[in-house]
């Protein structure tokens, strides 16, 4: 079997990478050895790995700077409008090699690191990832689905607003512990910190003189000069700046995440050294708030650090968006905008789910109070400049935040929560008199035991524009979730079905593939995915199929080596790799995926001398440290895969594999080697996801239901070309309505019955035949989520033969591949943001490209 090719020598064969000139490389050696020398105090006989990572990942970010400096100054003389992308989780990755990619460097600092004497591929993987998002993690309970969206999401939309020319910002909080990191010890999940910091990050800049307070607490006074929130609490928000880099145009935006710091004024009234002590490690306290990214706990719970958490980082952000509104020139504190009301036209804020939400009364609280505008100006004002992303289809999964919080911590926002609701009330009221439960129904301000405030209701009616992320997840919350809003303001609503960037998601993680595409149709499509379509005209080329066959067998064999190395088990590289990487959730249903599992596994024990296709299934993802159905899951994964792993009958027909501590670099490897994506949660449950693209761009098939953004997969690609099943939502619909009896499926399926009672039965647990009691029980009796499929006659158990996806011939599997990859190009972030930009920011995207660092600044400086 050959060898699979590097990576390294992937980009050396390519053109889509940039090709490297001797100056260049000659510069990079120069600066590489620079920074080790001045930057690091190190020289090449002290000099560890990690070291010429730094002396690398700084002699790239020189290429960024000037960028970064020009781009903002372009932006301050044109004085375009832009947007601000409030976000509480940005799953960036790794940042080296998508630099690299997006610079066309690639290729420069491999050669002038092969010259070094060093590897590349080393180098780039002592780069930390930074996990700053729930992405791939478990964040749900049994009773309800994360309100929080895709973090690697956030990450794709800032590559994109920057490789569209837009004047865009990203905001969140600078977590000194992202996402915890996995570890599976004895079967089970166990966390640990994930102190991704320790080493230092070349990649951000801290800007102290940005630096803005933060209040929180104290009480609000009604005097005749206004209204004044005093004896608050001070907490420092300190701006750390990361250069997000467009696609070779030579934009460099940036993405400000907020680290809290305390004041230093003690209060040293009655000062003693005991005090002084106390006092200093009190500054802990408020630093707590950018010190922990919160898994979503097991269920939304109203916890005081995490309502900080969202005002503070849009308290921050809102400091700054006035500022800069207010300035005009590169570097200039002068302040020439005095007047407010023209916001909406060069500022547009958009509300990234439901925990931006305090941007609308803090904006408001801004205008009224330090302005001075009227209430309506300012209401006009705010609700022209917000927007807001939904990303949840369950109601329970909402925010609601108790009023006694809110008063306690954000007095003066709970009073203009009040009185946007009072005007909102009053309002329904004219349009619907006397309709006193639809009044209910559409508060702010939730009745009940416990008052609580609905963040989402907060975020339709301060915002002039509300979308879902995927047609079917639109059409969703327009009939139900937020019906009774959109019958009175459909004109709010819109869809925007979320995309990936390719720039990470192809030519990054799949070098091969991506040069295949370009020596067929050209290298533009990088910049337009929907040329992609142009390689249908190819579909019927035995070169092109071979190829694409080719770089996926490579991708499989690098990837099996990987396996084996870091999970010690033996793999068939010609097995058809079957994938479920995703947060470990009832309603994704990994619980499916193990069923099937367990019988196929029954199957070739039964008929053990039958042609069975090798195959490897591999699940993946985190679940919420409190879940404890999810890491029962995770236990059952791993119990099975104990068992059939280890069965001689079975052999390397079928190995099951949970791997480990899945993130973003992680995902790199995985997708581009997968045959099989495993998109399987219950019709109308997920709100779109991205990960279903990522396996469509690189190659893979999709087996999975309609649900989230895969029915407008199977509309792009051809619902042939999927393996598509189970019930739609209307089905699930009319299940719910006519009723469920599991155990009624459980007696007439002997296959599912028989997996069941193994399961039961301690068969995977022989050492505690109980430990699956609780899955168990919760399938046949309390199940919510998985009953929606499982036990109907089209459940995967039961896939008919004709498409069953170890059936298909390989060339015409083949076939499916490419027509898969010619319908990604709508899947591209770039479209997505281009929508936004147009549809709801008012701004119009651009593939111009601005002058480098050394070309002169003709028509960009005047």
């Amino acid at each position: 079997m050959p060898k699979p090719l590097t990576d390294q020598e992937k980009r050396k064969q390519i053109s889509v990478r940039g090709l490297a000139g001797v100056e260049n490389v000659s510069d990079l050696k120069t600066n590489f050895n620079r920074h080790l020398h001045f930057t690091l105090v190190k020289d090449r006989n002290v000099a560890t790995k990690r070291d010429y990572y730094f002396a690398l990942a700084n002699t790239v970010r020189d290429h960024l700077v000037g960028r970064w400096i020009r781009t903002q100054q372009h932006y301050y003389e044109k004085d375009p409008k832009r947007v601000y992308y409030l976000s509480l989780e940005f799953y960036m990755g790794r940042t080296l090699q998508n630099t690299m990619v997006n610079l066309a460097l690639e290729n420069a600092c491999d050669e002038a690191t092969y010259q070094l004497g060093l590897d590349m591929e080393e180098l780039q993987d002592i780069e930390e990832d930074a996990g700053l998002g729930n992405g791939g993690s478990g964040q749900e309970n049994p009773h309800l689905i994360s309100p929080s969206p895709p973090p690697v999401l956030s990450a794709c939309f800032l590559d994109s607003m920057a490789s569209l020319g837009l004047a865009a910002y990203g905001y969140g909080i600078r977590y000194e512990f992202g996402i915890f990191n996995q570890k599976i010890v004895n079967g089970w999940q166990v966390e640990e910190a994930d102190d991704w910091l320790r080493y230092g990050n070349p990649w951000e800049k801290a800007r102290p003189e940005y630096m803005r307070p933060v209040h929180f607490y104290g009480r609000v006074e009604h005097t005749p000069d206004g209204v004044k929130w005093v004896d608050t609490q001070v907490v420092l928000a300190l701006p750390y700046d990361t250069p997000v880099p467009g696609y070779r145009n030579n934009v460099v935006n940036t993405m400000r995440l907020w680290s809290a710091k305390a004041p230093c004024d003690f209060n040293l009234k009655d000062f003693n050294v005991g005090g002084y002590i106390q006092a200093v490690l009190d500054r802990n306290l408020a630093e707590n708030i950018s010190r922990v990214l919160y898994p979503n706990d097991n269920f939304f719970e109203g916890k005081e650090l995490r309502l900080k958490q969202e005002y503070f980082v849009v308290a921050a952000t809102l400091q700054d968006i006035v500022r800069r509104f207010k300035s005009s020139k590169f570097g200039s504190t002068e302040v020439v905008r005095v007047d407010l009301s023209t916001l909406p036209d060069k500022v547009a804020i958009q509300l990234n789910d439901t925990h931006p939400a305090l941007a609308i009364p803090e904006l408001m609280r801004i205008l009224l109070d330090t302005e001075h505008q009227t209430w309506e100006k300012a209401w006009d004002i705010v609700t022209r400049t917000c927007a807001y992303t939904n990303h949840t289809v369950l109601p329970e999964a909402l925010e609601r935040w108790p009023i006694d919080l809110f008063q306690n911590l954000l007095p003066r926002h709970l009073e203009i929560i009040f009185e946007i609701n009072r005007r909102h009330l009053e309002r329904i009221a004219n349009l619907y008199p006397g309709d006193h439960d639809r009044l209910r129904r559409m508060s702010l301000v939730e009745e009940g035991d416990q008052k609580k405030i609905n963040m989402a209701h907060l975020c339709i009616v301060g915002s002039h524009a509300v979308n879902g992320v995927a047609r079917i997840h639109s059409d969703i919350i327009k009939a139900t979730l937020f019906k009774d809003f959109y019958e009175v303001d459909p004109h709010k609503f819109q869809n925007k079905t979320n995309g990936i960037t390719p720039r990470r998601w192809l030519v990054m993680c799949n070098p091969g593939l991506a040069e295949v595409i370009a020596e067929r149709i050209g290298e533009d499509y990088i910049r337009d995915l929907d040329q992609l379509k142009n390689l249908l005209e190819f579909v019927d080329d035995d070169s092109l199929i071979r190829d694409i066959a080719k770089v996926k067998q490579e991708n499989k064999l690098k990837f099996s080596a990987y396996l084996e190395e870091h999970y010690k088990v033996k793999i068939n590289p010609n097995s058809m790799f079957d994938v479920q990487v995703k947060r470990i959730h009832e309603y994704k249903r990994q619980l499916l995926n193990c069923l099937h599992i367990i019988t196929l596994y029954n199957r070739i024990k039964k008929e053990p001398n039958k042609n069975w296709t090798p195959r490897t299934i591999m699940i993946g993802g985190k679940a919420a440290p409190g879940y404890h159905t999810a890491k029962l899951i995770i236990r059952l994964i791993t119990a099975v895969g104990d068992i059939v792993n280890h069965d001689e009958v079975v052999g390397d027909r079928l190995k099951v594999i949970f791997l480990e501590n899945y993130k973003v670099t992680l995902a790199e490897k995985i997708i581009p080697a997968s045959d099989l994506s495993e998109q399987i949660s219950t019709a109308g449950t997920e709100a779109s996801g991205t990960g279903n693209m990522k396996f469509m761009l690189n190659g893979a098939l999709t087996i999975g239901t309609m649900d989230g953004a895969n029915v407008e997969m199977a509309e792009e690609a051809g619902e042939e070309n999927l393996f598509i099943f189970g019930m739609r939502v209307d089905d699930v619909d009319a299940m719910d309505k006519s009723g469920y009896d599991a155990m009624e499926y459980y007696n007439r399926i002997p296959e599912l019955k028989l997996a069941m009672d193994q399961i039961a039965g301690g068969y995977f647990s022989p050492d505690q035949h109980d430990l699956f009691k609780d899955i168990v029980n919760m399938l046949l009796h309390h199940d919510r989520w998985v009953k929606k499929l499982i036990f109907l006659p089209s459940a995967m158990v039961l896939i008919p033969l004709s498409s069953d996806p170890s059936q298909q011939n390989p060339k015409e599997w083949t076939k499916m591949v490419i027509h898969n990859i010619a319908g990604c190009g709508k899947f591209s972030s770039d479209r997505t943001i281009s929508q936004y930009a147009r549809e709801i920011w008012g701004m119009e995207p651009s593939l111009e490209r601005i002058p480098a660092p050394d070309d002169p600044l003709i028509g960009v400086n005047k």
